[in-house]
């Protein structure tokens, strides 16, 4: 059985002024405050929220 990937998020910008929608994606991730920092599954559903608010976060494969 494969051990599944997983992705380390940090928020870097504030959320504050941004769109609804990457308000949306950014706490979907689970990211609540700047600087912290959170795991999340490998899916194309969490890469797609990653790629529409990316100039906000890093990205790190875990």
């Amino acid at each position: 059985m494969a051990q599944q990937k997983s992705l380390e998020i940090t928020l870097r910008r504030s959320v504050h002024g941004r769109l609804k929608k990457h308000r949306a994606c950014v706490a979907g991730l689970g990211l609540r405050r700047m600087h912290q920092t959170v795991t999340v599954a490998d899916t194309p559903e969490n890469r797609g929220m990653i790629e529409r608010v990316a100039y906000m976060l890093e990205v790190r494969e875990v």
